[in-house]
C-alpha cells in the first residue's frame, strides 16, 4: 500500500521560512516524479513544484526563487524549502508521487503565513 506522509507545516510570519517533508512507503521511490501542490478553501488544487526522477526541477511562477524542492532517494523523502513566505502562500500543502502516470497523494499539511 502506497503511503505519503507530509510534515513540517505550521505557522510562519511573512518573510519567514518553513521546510516541508514527505516520506513515501510502499512504492519504488526512485522511479517516481515527485511534486508539491497546495489548496485553499474554495479553490482548485494548485501545482507548486516538481522534481523528476532524474532530479530536474520546475516551479510555479508564484514560488520561483523562493521555494526549493529536493529529494533523498535513500530515505524516500522529498522536501520543500519555503523562504520569503507570503500570506498568499497559506494553504494545505500536498505531496504527490507520479509513478508511470499513476498519482498518489498524501493527507496534506497546513501552512499558515500570518503576522
Amino acid at each position: 500500500q502506497v503511503q505519503l506522509v507530509e510534515s513540517g507545516g505550521g505557522l510562519a510570519q511573512p518573510g519567514g521560512s518553513l521546510r516541508l517533508s514527505c516520506v513515501a512507503s510502499g512504492i519504488v521511490f526512485s522511479l517516481c516524479d515527485m511534486g508539491w501542490y497546495r489548496q485553499t478553501p474554495g479553490k482548485q488544487r494548485e501545482w507548486v513544484a516538481r522534481i523528476s526522477r532524474s532530479d530536474s526541477t520546475n516551479y510555479a511562477d508564484s514560488v520561483k526563487g523562493r521555494f526549493t524542492i529536493s529529494r533523498d532517494n535513500a530515505k524516500k523523502m522529498v522536501y520543500l524549502q519555503m523562504n520569503s513566505l507570503k500570506p498568499e502562500d497559506t494553504a494545505v500543502y500536498y505531496c504527490n508521487a507520479d509513478l508511470l502516470r499513476s498519482d498518489f497523494w498524501g493527507q496534506g499539511t497546513q501552512v499558515t503565513v500570518s503576522s
